[in-house]
């Protein structure tokens, strides 16, 4: 029965191998892993496992293909709904969605969906596969801004429409989070750049260097002939700590950290000369996946040590399992129940230490995990010498301030009808970390579908 199989493990990068390289950490199922795996699908009449996705990708039928040995038919059920699967299969919280509705994990493990869909994705681009393009046989022009996965999303749905899509990025590489936020080690840029050159054959444009809510604007769009704009750019506005010292040098946000070691190369300095703040002993603030993120790439830059501060335990971290364990294993070392007070630094304004202070676990708070509760006179030093906060983010203010007429939550961001994505402009639509704030890759491509099926019923009809 396929049900008792045991679910099939993803080959990776030994520990001590990969903290010293940025190359891809899991190493990919191979044809006979693969075939293993997917015979494990019960092929269920009603998929609870699609109900799971936010851009519904026929499960069961790819899964089917893959033991019917027909990868391109696998793609193509992929391609139908998914815009970017080599992405989805890497950095998707599949235990969190699709994978946590499958029926095995009720009794087992669930179908490793996640590392199926890259599975096929990865033959597809190796192959070379292209998606038949749809020709822009509508003379419908639609604009997104911000080239992150929400914008992709819609831009690849219309455009398989036939609508003339322009996609503008105010960075000189598009990708959004995918290319700045997300290390080589988890996503390589290769991935994401077959991806995009996936959606350029299927008519897309994308123009970089154009600045959402400055270079380009609602307002300037739509006298250009666009009919349907998608707003897409993020929330990339790190929240800090607003303790003493935060100013010292060597305290990084990890928005500016990542992007420098991602975007900017800085990994492979000398060679690209985006040379990066280093440090021995690193701490890092938060407990999400970017705090992560951040670990693991500060082990990789040379750090001899590198510890995360998180308020709570281990038990209540909200990164995914899978990349907190790789984090331990790396070396990175937690130090629970414990908040910064301030940073220290010396005479030149270099961080040299973080004052720390003792938590402990009081009633839940709205969130349901126990609030953290100082303990009093248990404080202690740490030395640091480069600290990065990964505390998560507020609204991109650029476009905000620049398109006074939107409508913001009490929190800034953009607010949206939730059946259609539109804003409070007309046919202007949004979605992504700047509807909801920090959120994952899938949920963002979830709301760019959503968007682009409200542009089509509109003007592709």
């Amino acid at each position: 029965m396929s049900e008792k199989l045991p679910r099939t493990e993803m080959p990776c990068q030994k520990a001590e191998e990969r903290v010293k390289n940025f190359n891809e950490v899991a190493l990919g199922y191979t044809d006979e892993m693969a075939k293993a795996e997917a015979s494990r699908c019960l092929q269920c009449k009603n998929p609870m496992c699609r109900k799971g996705c936010p851009v519904e990708v026929r499960i069961p039928e790819f899964i089917a293909q893959i033991n019917n040995g027909d990868l391109e038919k696998a793609y193509e059920i992929l391609k139908s709904t998914n815009s970017l699967p080599a992405v989805c299969g890497r950095v998707c919280p599949q235990e969190k969605q699709c994978e946590a509705k499958c029926i095995l994990g009720a009794k087992g493990e669930p179908v490793a969906i996640g590392r199926l869909e890259r599975y096929v994705a990865d033959k597809a681009l190796a192959a070379n596969k292209k998606t038949a393009a749809a020709s822009a046989s509508k003379d419908v022009k639609i604009a997104c801004i911000g080239s992150g996965p929400a914008s992709l999303t819609c831009a690849g749905y219309l455009a398989n429409l036939g609508a003339k899509v322009t996609v503008f990025e105010g960075l000189h590489e598009p990708g959004g989070v995918l290319v700045y936020g997300i290390p080589e080690f988890r996503l390589p840029k290769s991935i994401v750049r077959q991806e995009l050159e996936g959606l350029k054959d299927m008519g897309v444009e994308i123009k970089t260097s154009f600045v959402g809510g400055t270079t380009v604007t609602v307002d300037s769009l739509f006298e250009q002939g666009y009919k349907a704009i998608f707003v897409g750019v993020g929330a990339g506005l790190p929240l800090f700590l607003n303790v003493p010292g935060e100013n010292l040098i060597g305290v990084f946000s990890a928005n500016e950290y990542l992007t420098r070691t991602n975007l900017g190369r800085a990994y492979d300095f000398p060679n690209y000369d985006t040379p990066c703040y280093s440090g021995k002993k690193v701490t890092v603030f938060g407990a999400g996946n970017v705090a992560m993120d951040a670990a693991r790439t500060a082990m990789r830059m040379g750090a001899e040590t590198v510890h995360i501060v998180y308020r709570r335990t281990r038990n209540e971290m909200p990164a995914r399992l899978e990349e907190i364990e790789h984090a331990f294993e790396e070396g990175v070392q937690l130090l629970e129940l414990a908040a910064p007070l301030a940073f220290k630094g010396d005479e030149l304004g270099k961080l040299r230490s973080v004052t720390l202070q003792k938590m402990e676990l009081g009633e839940p708070d709205a969130s349901g995990r126990r609030s953290p509760v100082p303990v009093q006179g248990s404080e202690f030093e740490l030395e640091t010498d480069l600290a990065i906060v990964a505390l998560g983010t507020r609204p991109n203010p650029l476009f905000i301030h620049n398109t006074p007429a939107l409508e913001l939550n009490k929190k800034g961001y953009i607010t949206v009808n939730e059946e259609t994505c539109e804003t409070s402009i007309p046919n202007v639509f949004a979605g992504g970390d700047i509807v909801t704030g920090a959120a994952t890759v899938i949920l963002a491509m979830g709301a760019g579908r959503k968007a682009g099926a409200a542009i089509a019923e509109r003007f592709l009809k």
